[in-house]
């Protein structure tokens, strides 16, 4: 298995303040997807950013490869929406996650 960060690129720097009701609709879809996935324990952390150039959505994956990393990006129900939205990959050669929430930090 492999680990892979997943940054959800919105189609204008605006994005969610100026949320079209499409897009809000696809966003609903977008959030059931990935909490899906939360649970089937392939994905380990996903939620928004909102930095100083722009909002962006993040998430953290176990996968067995990069191609399984971009099934997931392109099966994105914001994605396929086709309302501009996209993903960019990037792989993470080790991650450390905690064990639990009072838990201590355990290498992968």
């Amino acid at each position: 298995m492999a680990y892979f960060h997943l940054k959800l690129i919105a189609p204008r720097p605006s994005f969610p303040h100026d949320a079209s009701p499409e897009e809000k609709t696809a966003m609903q879809a977008h959030f059931g997807y990935w909490q899906g996935l939360a649970l089937q324990g392939v994905a380990i952390a996903v939620g928004p950013v909102f930095a100083e150039g722009g909002a962006f959505g993040l998430a953290l994956v176990e996968v067995s490869d990069e191609a399984a990393a971009r099934d997931l990006a392109d099966g994105d129900p914001i994605v396929t929406a086709g309302l501009g939205f996209r993903f960019d990959i990037s792989p993470m050669p080790s991650i450390i996650l905690r064990t639990s929430a009072g838990g201590a930090a355990a290498a992968a």
